[in-house]
């Protein structure tokens, strides 16, 4: 994606296609403020979202040149397996935050010899004006917790509210979360929740926008 309306068409194709905002957030890797302000950007018809009548500060992360092509993922896959393969001594189990997060798991999963899970947050099912009390979800279909320590791995950092929140459902079912490991990491953090945090491009904003 090229400009901001380029985001701003992609938002209201995806919001077209049934998409709750958190899940629009997710697919262009920017924050559900910055969805909201996007989908309401492409609708007129749609009344401003709370808190959004101004252009949010936001940075999009377009790695789809990445994702698009398997052997390009497997290798930004086994840079993130790197990151993480002097951390811990005891971890056999990856955990891949869905969607984008997942794919690059499954390769750092297959570089360091661990099972796969994969985590679905909460985020996926928000939208403007529901609670925040919605909860995630481990797929039954891929590895489970049974008091292991883990890698936890996705794509981008936004807000760090995903990664915390990934964090604090694999501890509570008796999980240890040894690191994390994102592509890109645009708010700059060391660790989350006492577990450190490795990127392989940290974005730094300098100055504010006028």
């Amino acid at each position: 994606m090229k400009n901001i309306d380029d985001l701003i068409s992609s938002a209201t194709a995806l919001a077209e296609d049934g998409l709750a905002k958190g899940e629009i957030a997710d697919e262009l890797n920017v924050s559900k403020e910055t969805a909201a302000w996007l989908v309401q950007r492409g609708d007129a018809q749609s009344p401003p979202p709370a808190g959004s009548t101004t252009e949010p500060e936001d940075i999009h992360v377009d790695w789809s040149a990445i994702g698009r092509d398997s052997a390009r993922l497997t290798h930004v896959g086994r840079a993130v397996a790197d990151l993480l393969s002097k951390q811990g001594e005891e971890v056999d189990l990856t955990i891949g935050v869905e969607k984008a997060g997942a794919p690059i798991a499954t390769t750092v999963a297959r570089e360091l010899d661990t099972d796969l899970g994969t985590y679905a947050p909460s985020k996926h099912q928000w939208d403007d004006g529901e609670s925040e009390e919605l909860s995630g979800s481990f797929s039954r279909n891929f590895a489970g917790i049974r008091d292991r320590e883990c890698y936890v791995v996705d794509d981008t950092i936004t807000s760090g509210t995903t990664m915390t929140e990934t964090v604090e459902a694999v501890r509570d079912r008796g999980g240890e979360p040894v690191a994390c490991a994102v592509l890109t990491d645009k708010r700059g953090v060391e660790e989350i929740e006492g577990v450190p945090v490795y990127s392989l491009v940290q974005v730094l904003r300098v100055g504010q926008s006028e």
